[in-house]
């Protein structure tokens, strides 16, 4: 399956039963009785055929209703987001959404502009290669980035919201419960309270 063509629903539903490890990153999987999408190596058990759905980038899973898995972490898959092969012009605007054009203030237009089109054709591109808008990918990317800050380190929510590239600690907060449907404190309560308790070391009997 090429990441630049239609995804192959049956190549994808093989590659998440078996979790294949290749295809990490290529494409995430939306269950529709939870409203879940996961990584396709996510390691809770796979749902049934009948009840999952396929999308190329997380950002068009959310578009479409599903939240973030926390056990498989959708935001930590290599090669997020997975657009390689697409348009051109696309792979470059990923490219400059990645490195943080829309997060200092700057819109789609003019992200449109430095690439040299309309920003309405530039919407029309991204629905169809990435399957969302150009301001949801950021979003997205904003919202991966800070959920890796909330797990990895005990950054105040206030630093991880400007540092994931937040205009305001507000719009974190909302975009955030949007996506998790949980306050990010509530997220980091249950990642640190599933991590392991330090190994104490025993000391011989005398």
């Amino acid at each position: 399956m090429s990441r630049g063509l239609a995804l192959d629903w049956s190549t994808c539903d093989r590659a998440r039963i078996a979790r294949d490890p290749r295809f990490d990153g290529w494409f995430f999987t939306g269950v529709s009785t939870t409203r879940i999408y996961c990584r396709p190596t996510c390691p809770v058990k796979p749902a049934k055929s009948c009840n999952v759905v396929f999308f190329r980038t997380a950002a068009a899973a959310e578009r479409a209703g599903f939240r973030p898995c926390l056990r498989c972490r959708p935001e930590t898959a290599p090669g997020t987001p997975a657009w390689n092969g697409a348009a051109a012009t696309v792979s470059r605007a990923m490219r400059l959404i990645e490195r943080g054009f829309l997060d200092d203030g700057k819109t789609v237009e003019d992200l449109a502009d430095t690439l040299g089109m309309t920003a309405r054709h530039l919407r029309r591109l991204f629905v169809r290669h990435a399957g969302a808008s150009p301001s949801a990918v950021a979003t997205t990317r904003r919202v991966q980035r800070a959920k890796a800050l909330v797990d990895q380190t005990a950054l105040p929510m206030s630093a991880v919201a400007f540092a994931a590239g937040f205009a305001s600690i507000r719009r974190f907060n909302a975009a955030f419960r949007a996506v998790y449907r949980r306050s990010p404190t509530a997220v980091r309560r249950v990642r640190w309270r599933r991590r392991p308790a330090p190994a104490i070391e025993s000391r011989p009997r005398r």
